[in-house]
């Protein structure tokens, strides 16, 4: 048994090379990568690391909440595990991004990558084929040399971003892709309407009525997918514009886990389901969404923009998956590059000329932290051992009720009279 004896909690901020708009928060020039990065250390000095991605410095109470649940506890059960961060939840922030840096732990106890735990049926994974994800809505013309970059790497497929308020401003983009790339390229659309924020620029709205036309339209040029096209709990609408076209839907990066995902499977909302771990409750939703996909003869292909220990993780669950297409890649120059995307990486995540991302094949997730870069990119806002912990509780509680919540706490799983 692997207890917890020590919980590590970063507020990193990396310069990203120039000011990067996301299509998904229009008019934000997003100058740095921020993340919230969680290192667990059990009694046996083994280390899980995972982080989830940040707007500002909003969790910075999270530890002394998460702390008491944590401290002590069976690193490698993962069913406890999960039971602690969802009791957390009900008192706090939903904290799915922490729950992967315990899978890192026990691939580390039983000398497995983590795909291999996810799927112990699969064989040796060595790389993945990866498409590249843009992030912005560019004129035409730029984009149009964002293509020829992405070909030159050796990648073989692209989502474009469409957010504007014209229909044929969107559709231009895509005909002009096609019209550059041929027909061998692959081309997927995300409309970013699944979680909509106009908390600066005003969104584009769409409907039932504006997807079908949309989703209508691209059908002759052959997309591979369109992402969110609806809101994300718009079930029925997503049911029947996928009833409406040949053009495939996709979703799911932001469900709030497996309750909300299954109702997506059991309305028929989409054909391809996009779990992102960090969000739609840990690696073992990825595990169950997978599963449904392999049931249902549905495609898998988990959501991966937040940041490089986000993509490292999801590519674990992707390379679960017998049937593998594409795995997304961030990718947007000038702003969104390797090095700002992760930054705090011993080695950035880099596609070679096949088009592939390799899949650690070491113990765990294979999450290797350039503690350098991690000094100065980050700062340490919570640690607790078990014996700070201790401390804490007296200083808050008192003495004699610490000494009554550490008699409790030890009698937990002891047989009843």
């Amino acid at each position: 048994m692997s207890r917890i004896a020590r919980l590590e909690l970063f507020h990193v901020e990396i310069p990203l090379a120039a000011p990067f708009f996301p299509a998904w928060i229009p008019g934000y020039p997003q100058t740095q990568n921020r993340m919230t990065v969680i290192r667990v250390t059990t009694d046996d000095g083994v280390v899980g690391v995972s982080a989830g991605a940040a707007f500002e410095r909003e969790r910075q109470g999270l530890g002394s909440l998460l702390g008491p649940y944590l401290i002590g506890a069976d690193a490698s059960d993962l069913a406890e595990i999960r039971q602690r961060i969802t009791e957390a939840s009900f008192l706090g922030w939903h904290n799915w991004w922490i729950e992967p840096a315990f899978w890192d732990i026990r691939g580390k106890l039983e000398g497995k990558p983590v795909y291999r735990l996810l799927n112990p049926e699969i064989g040796r994974v060595e790389r993945v084929p990866v498409y590249a994800s843009t992030g912005s809505v560019i004129p035409v013309h730029e984009r149009l040399a964002y293509l020829d970059r992405i070909r030159a790497m050796g990648i073989g497929a692209v989502k474009l971003r469409v957010h504007s308020f014209s229909e044929r401003e969107d559709l231009a983009i895509v005909e002009a892709a096609r019209r550059h790339l041929g027909q061998g390229f692959t081309i997927a659309v995300d409309a970013n309407q699944g979680w909509r924020v106009a908390v600066i620029d005003d969104a584009p709205l769409w409907d039932l009525e504006r997807a079908t036309r949309f989703a209508r339209a691209v059908e002759p040029l052959e997309v591979a997918w369109l992402e969110e096209p609806l809101e994300m709990h718009d079930y029925e609408g997503l049911a029947q514009l996928r009833k409406s076209t040949s053009t495939p839907i996709a979703g799911g990066e932001l469900l709030a886990g497996w309750h909300d995902i299954r109702t997506a499977f059991e309305r028929g909302s989409l054909d391809v389901y996009q779990p992102d771990a960090l969000f739609c409750g840990g690696l073992e939703t990825s595990r169950r969404v997978l599963a449904q996909c392999r049931i249902e003869g549905l495609s898998f292909s988990p959501h991966t923009w937040t940041n490089g220990i986000g993509l490292l993780v999801n590519l674990h669950a992707f390379a679960a998956h017998p049937e593998r297409h594409l795995l997304e890649y961030p990718f947007e120059p000038p702003g969104w590059l390797p090095d700002g995307r992760d930054g705090i990486l011993a080695d950035p995540i880099q596609v070679a000329p096949d088009g592939t991302v390799a899949v650690p094949q070491e113990p765990g997730l294979g999450i290797h932290l350039d503690e350098k870069a991690l000094a100065r990119w980050g700062k340490r806002f919570f640690h607790m051992t078990k014996a700070s912990l201790a401390v804490h509780t007296i200083r808050t509680k008192g003495l004699r009720a610490a000494l009554d919540l550490k008699r409790k706490k030890e009698s937990r799983g002891q047989p009843r009279a």
